[in-house]
Order: C-alpha cells, then sequence, then structure tokens
C-alpha cells in the first residue's frame, strides 16, 4: 500500500462469496470474514476498513449479521454481488435488507460473481472482459427498474468497473423506456438515476474514464484498484494523477474526497 500510495484499503470477500452456501454455512463464513477484518481494522486502524458480508439468500440471518457487523470496529458498508444466487437484486425479498441498510446509513458495493450466459465466455476469460462488466449493467438496470432506488431514495450503490457497460448503453436504456410498454412504470427517465450510483475508475482506457467523468461527473468517481488480480491497476493512484483534463479539485475527489464521504470518514 505505502508502495502505490494507498493510505486506506477497504477489505472485501472476493469470489465465490457466500451465496452458495447453506443458510448455516453462508452465516458462518460471514460471520467469519466480517470479524477478520474487525480484527485487521484494529491491528492497523488508519489503514484497514471493511466491507461486510452477509448471507442474503436468508433475510431473517442476513438481517441479524447485518445488525452485528454494523457494531463491529472498521466496518464502514455492504458488499454484494450483482445478483445473488440467481436472484436479481430487484427482488423483494431483498428489501427488508435494503431498508435495515438504508437506516444505519451504510452504501452497498457491487462486484459480479456469477455472469450472464458463462458457457459463451468461457474462452479467453471473457468472464472477466466481458462477463463482469456487463453484469454492473444488468444489476443497475434492475435496481432502476425494479424501483429499489425509488423506494429506498437514500441508500446508494457502488458500481465497480467503470459502471461496467452501464454508463455507455444509458441512452439506449432510456430510449427503450420512453418506446416499451413494459417500461412505462417507471415514472424517471434511468439517466436521472445515474447519479444514484457511484463508479470506480477501473476502466482500462483514457477516453472511457474522460466519458464516465463527463457523464457522472468527477464528484460520483472513486478509486478503484481490483486489487489483488491480474486486471488490477498496478498503481491505481497513478492512473488518476496522470489523467489530463482532471482539475486538481476533482482529482482530489476521486482520489479521497468521494470515498470519505460514501466511508463516513473524518
Amino acid at each position: 500500500m505505502d508502495d502505490k500510495g494507498v493510505d486506506i484499503h477497504v477489505l472485501s470477500l472476493t469470489q465465490p462469496m457466500v451465496y452458495w452456501a447453506s443458510t448455516q454455512l453462508s452465516t458462518q463464513l460471514s460471520v467469519a470474514y466480517n470479524d477478520a477484518c474487525a480484527t485487521a481494522h484494529e491491528a492497523y486502524p488508519t489503514r484497514f476498513l471493511g466491507f461486510a458480508m452477509l448471507p442474503m439468500m436468508d433475510t431473517k440471518a442476513a438481517l441479524k449479521e447485518l445488525e452485528r457487523a454494523a457494531k463491529l470496529p472498521g466496518m464502514r458498508g455492504v458488499y454484494m454481488a450483482t445478483q445473488i444466487a440467481g436472484n436479481e437484486l430487484s427482488d423483494e425479498r431483498f428489501f427488508p435488507i435494503y431498508e435495515a441498510i438504508q437506516d444505519l446509513g451504510f452504501h452497498i458495493f457491487l462486484h459480479p460473481v456469477a455472469v450472464v450466459d458463462p458457457a459463451r465466455l468461457k474462452k479467453f476469460y471473457l468472464t472477466n472482459f466481458i462477463g463482469n462488466p456487463t453484469e454492473s449493467a444488468i444489476a443497475a438496470s434492475h435496481l432502476i427498474f425494479g424501483e429499489v432506488l425509488d423506494r429506498f431514495p437514500e441508500l446508494t450503490f457502488v458500481l465497480p468497473h467503470g459502471g461496467g457497460t452501464f454508463p455507455y448503453l444509458i441512452g439506449r436504456i432510456t430510449h427503450g423506456w420512453g418506446v416499451r410498454d413494459e417500461c412505462k412504470h417507471l415514472k424517471n427517465a434511468p439517466e436521472t438515476y445515474l447519479r444514484r450510483f457511484y463508479y470506480d475508475t477501473i476502466t482500462h482506457s483514457h477516453p472511457a474514464l474522460d466519458y464516465l467523468i463527463g457523464l457522472v461527473g468527477a464528484d460520483r468517481v472513486v478509486l478503484g484498484s481490483d486489487f489483488c488480480f491480474d486486471m488490477s491497476y498496478q498503481r491505481p493512484v497513478d492512473v488518476v494523477m496522470e489523467h489530463t483534463g482532471l482539475s486538481d479539485a476533482d482529482r482530489q475527489l476521486i482520489l479521497c474526497g468521494n470515498a470519505k464521504k460514501l466511508l463516513s470518514l473524518e
């Protein structure tokens, strides 16, 4: 972290998360992980924070672990998959959990686990190149059209990989809302929800990051790393520092200001 210029790292549980397991095992894994985050924070209180993992497939168990985990030192949000054991994030079974997360003032940080049509994406590591970014677009669309964002107006979701394909499809999605009967239940245009999300910097493309910042604003973009995988930025801070066209104020928002707001840091 010192070498890469990263002051604070928020820990999150990588694939396959916990949703594949029974309620009992999923809960045990969530507890073990959340406790480990707290232990890391207590060992290095100025360097490590944590995103809680929840056994989402059992609402009662998830709410119980959320209540417990939220009291752990260093816990600053909830980590969640873009779909949960085949269930979209607009499934009403998750609504009580969203309400509790909103009441805590926490935010939800998303990441793909399973991807759409994995058989077609198996070769050439397309599950990551194409599958992961597509999952973010699917998740964001379900949160919009499933009226999750309307029902929970204080709840914020953070999309990985620069929002995936979602920011680049928003025009098409909004046009579809205007012409398709199955979308007419949504009162507001999908593009009006762009700033209900935050987006990280992992685009691996200078023009793509330019487009994202221009679309949603620098105050909705946070530093991402994708550590510790080969698809990560080796020097994530440098990506922002060397990005031309950003003001010093915008750089500070992306590097730390927005994260401080999301993580309730002084």
